[in-house]
């Protein structure tokens, strides 16, 4: 079978399986990428995400992964929201949780889906095959846009003319000889409006990305405590941030993708705080099954919630950060102190001296101490 012809079964597969788009790039099409990731670690802008500076040179050239690989078949698939996903954050007792990760675990469904693709185009081809969902050294941004799927964003996300900044990716990697499209350019022109939106200021300049201050880094990769001055900015997002890809304009072209089988679980829009603190081990892996909020675990979960409800401006919600002061968590113990002092300072003070004085953990009882002594803002 001549080339075109088995892109051609392997697109029209792509798209009977659910994708929204798949187009083929060269295998030695990103030669920048090396030196730009290098660029990327060297500023210490990956923060703990130490899996970045591993295999460095396989994650920048997909012949170093695999010295076999021809061809690349980058696919996406669409998660366009059907309604405004920033409508949530005006709602500061309820929790903002990342539209993606309101859904099934999109390394699931992808995976599958990528092994039915990549079965044809070994089948019709003859060839041999291997599949990525971000799960192994692959740079899936720049081949989809060396693919022609679209282009970094100056947000750093991939932005389509079509699908907006609403597309998850997954990579086949091939022997075979497939007719490459051309490359994406990039359509972004002087428009800021996701730089602006960031609340922690993660974008030190245009297409560059300081996961340390990003918020979604912050509350899922991030797995310490996070620091004060940054959280003021998380609001009520618990989980993840769409703000820079809700903004960007090219979403007005992105159809909802509400009718695919990555369908969202309507149990976790707008969650109440005070029901997500109460949560233990148990309740909290029963509820988040099988989407990607369970893998940050429990504690640090809390940890953001709490994080939430200490910038909510809700005093009626002080009771579910005090009833967290003796959680078995030093991570969720030292946010529970914050939240209480922003809410309740009178309360806190009151409790600080014993409490201080019980608190075996370092981190707690600095959050305890610095509600003693507050900074001296006219320093």
């Amino acid at each position: 079978m001549s080339g075109e012809r088995l892109k051609q079964a392997v697109v029209e597969r792509a798209l009977s399986e659910g994708f929204s788009v798949a187009r083929i790039a060269a295998a030695d099409s990103i030669p920048d990428a090396p030196a730009q990731l290098r660029e990327w670690l060297a500023a210490g802008h990956h923060g703990e995400m130490g899996w970045m500076a591993e295999r460095v040179a396989e994650r920048a050239a997909p012949q170093a992964l695999w010295s076999e690989v021809r061809s690349v078949v980058m696919l996406g698939m669409s998660y366009a929201p059907d309604s405004d996903p920033l409508a949530i954050l005006a709602e500061t007792d309820k929790a903002a949780i990342s539209l993606y990760a309101r859904r099934r675990d999109y390394h699931d469904v992808i995976k599958g889906k990528l092994k039915s693709v990549a079965g044809r185009l070994a089948a019709r081809g003859g060839v041999d095959v291997k599949v990525f969902v971000d799960t192994a050294p692959v740079m899936e941004k720049p081949l989809a846009q060396a693919a022609g799927l679209g282009w970094q964003g100056k947000h750093t996300v991939l932005v389509s003319r079509e699908h907006g900044s609403w597309l998850f990716l997954g990579a086949i990697y091939t022997t075979a000889e497939l007719p490459a499209d051309a490359p994406e350019q990039d359509h972004c022109g002087s428009c800021r409006r996701c730089l602006a939106i960031c609340p922690t200021d993660a974008f030190p300049q245009p297409y560059q990305l300081d996961a340390r201050r990003c918020i979604a880094y912050l509350t899922i990769e991030h797995q310490g405590h996070i620091d004060a001055e940054l959280r003021p900015g998380i609001g009520n997002r618990v989980f993840g941030c769409d703000d820079c890809l809700a903004v960007c304009p090219w979403n007005k072209f992105a159809a909802s993708a509400q009718e695919t089988r990555l369908a969202l679980k309507d149990d976790l829009a707008a969650r109440p705080l005070s029901e997500l603190a109460a949560l233990d081990d148990a309740g909290f892996r029963t509820l988040f099954a099988g989407t990607p909020v369970k893998r940050t675990g429990r504690d640090r979960f809390i940890r953001n919630v709490l994080i939430a409800i200490g910038n909510s401006g809700r005093p009626d919600l002080a009771g579910s950060a005090e009833a967290l002061l003796d959680d078995i968590s030093p991570l969720v113990r030292a946010m529970a102190v914050w939240a209480l002092a922003r809410l309740a300072p009178g309360r806190s003070a009151l409790l600080a001296t014993a409490r201080l004085a019980a608190e075996p953990d370092a981190a707690v009882r600095h959050e305890w101490l610095a509600l003693l002594s507050p900074p001296d803002r006219a320093a």
